[in-house]
């Protein structure tokens, strides 16, 4: 599972990330953001992409996984 930290980045940023990870074709992913915009975004991406979504959140950081 790739990991990736977009703490601190503003959207579009952990977008093209999470883009840019995806091309490996890996079959999990998880992203770190610490804002609700950047959670949405992220999500709507992925799933876009076919990747089943989870979030937990944690003192205002959201975790995201996204599977296949």
């Amino acid at each position: 599972m790739k990991i990736l930290d977009a703490r601190g980045l503003s959207c579009p940023e952990p977008v093209i990330l999470l883009r840019k990870a995806m091309s490996s074709m890996e079959p999990s992913y998880q992203i770190i953001v610490d804002n609700h915009a950047s959670k949405e975004n992220t999500t709507r991406y992925a799933e876009h992409q076919g990747y089943q979504t989870s979030v937990s959140e944690k003192d205002g950081e959201y975790t995201l996984t996204f599977t296949r």
